[in-house]
């Protein structure tokens, strides 16, 4: 079983930390959405904590790429929506990390504009040495 392990995930917190315009959350899950490393930066609104969860846990576990990939296919299917689980986020700064092609985990940040979110996950995933789709 491929994690990300901890000193990479170490690696795209202190990116995504050094590299952000602004306050935010970066949250780093394995494969199922679990903790590996987080950090709220100073000034972060609290409820970033928990949508950073959110959107690494659903990056993690669903089969989409990212969260905003997940949104775009669910968006005009009721029923596809309402079989997501409950703790799924459909906002954009959750991307799921890769090594080659097997899902080690994801990333997420919030506390950002969402495409600026998004962005900030990708460059700290890649500065990290791995993937993302």
């Amino acid at each position: 079983m491929r994690l990300v392990r901890l000193e990479q995930a170490k690696a795209i917190v202190d990116h995504a930390v050094s590299h952000s315009p602004g306050p935010m959350t970066v949250y780093v899950a394995d494969d199922h959405g679990e903790l590996v490393a987080a950090a709220t930066m100073d000034g972060a609104s609290h409820d970033t904590r928990l949508n950073a969860e959110r959107k690494a846990y659903t990056a993690a576990r669903s089969d989409a790429p990212s969260t905003a990939a997940l949104a775009d296919r669910v968006r005009d299917d009721p029923v596809e929506l309402a079989s997501c689980d409950p703790f799924f986020s459909f906002f954009r700064g959750g991307v799921a990390v890769f090594e080659g092609e097997h899902r080690v985990g994801a990333v997420g940040v919030s506390g950002l504009p969402g495409a600026e979110d998004d962005a900030l996950a990708r460059s700290a995933i890649e500065a990290a040495g791995l993937i993302c789709h």
